[in-house]
């Protein structure tokens, strides 16, 4: 019996033994290694959830118990499911932690060259590649899928999701700059090589408006949100046409692509290169 199957076996059990846990501990080391993932990109590069992943990654809280996880003698307390302690992390893994009061949870992958500005906060199931920066006070939330050589500003934000199992976590593509205060949430998919501006806010809702195609960048409801490659994403505000709203000179948010990538924005955000 595979992993898969055994996870799926193990999803419908309320109470658990040792083999149990044994089961789980194969899984979560998997996830830490990035042999499997909440969620993948197939061969036409259309990204799909891996709902026995996600499924595995809720039975880890049905099974944990919360215990004391503080460190002895540590004045700051921190009490958890005993199924995902901190991540285990040493010199082999290539990882740059800056001191300072970062966390990752046990569970994500965290590949050779990432960088981790404190503080900062990667949660169980997420994937974050090579190269990639996470910079103070961002979060990587649960199942969020980060590319190669993705810069996270400080205080952005990568939505998670863990329930329903189906539903599609935020992904993060390739050579992406994420700028600073920026929230990506709701399954949204950037792809490789976008830029988003400083106070950029993506959700399934948001409609984007696309001038250099002159567009309207929507979710039907069923898929996710999608930014195209090279997009450069910026804040922006659209007039309210009719009622009390027209009559007071209202106007709501709404993120813009005033371009698309060119040797100009290269240019711009190659300073990441000598930060990593």
């Amino acid at each position: 019996m595979n992993l898969k199957q055994q996870i799926q076996q193990l999803a419908e059990k309320t109470e658990f033994g040792g083999n149990d846990r044994s089961v789980f501990d194969s899984f979560k080391l998997a996830l830490r290694k990035g042999e499997i993932r909440a969620a993948e990109k197939d061969a036409d590069g259309n990204w799909f959830t891996n709902t026995w992943v996600k499924q595995g990654i809720l039975l880890g809280f049905k099974m944990g118990a919360i215990v004391d996880m503080s460190a002895q003698g540590d004045s700051f307390p921190f009490f958890d499911k005993s199924t995902y302690p901190l991540r285990p992390m040493g010199l082999e893994d290539g990882v740059r932690i800056v001191p300072g009061g970062s966390s990752i949870r046990d569970g994500s992958y965290v590949a050779d060259g990432v960088v981790c500005m404190p503080p900062m906060y990667i949660n169980v199931g997420a994937y974050v590649d090579e190269g990639t920066m996470v910079d103070s006070h961002a979060l990587v939330g649960s199942c969020a899928q980060i590319g190669k050589n993705v810069h996270l500003s400080a205080a952005a934000q990568i939505g998670g999701v863990l329930e329903p199992i189906g539903a599609m976590p935020v992904v993060i593509e390739d050579d992406v700059l994420v700028g600073g205060n920026t929230g990506v949430y709701e399954g949204t998919i950037v792809r490789e090589r976008a830029v988003l501006a400083s106070g950029v806010i993506l959700t399934r809702s948001t409609p984007v408006f696309d001038l250099p195609n002159n567009t309207i960048i929507k979710s039907d409801g069923d898929s996710p949100l999608e930014i195209p490659a090279g997009a450069v994403v910026v804040q922006g505000s659209r007039n309210i046409s009719s009622g009390f709203g027209k009559e007071n000179g209202l106007s709501i948010y709404a993120p813009i692509i005033v371009k698309y990538r060119d040797k100009k924005t290269d240019a711009s955000t190659q300073l990441e290169d000598y930060l990593r």
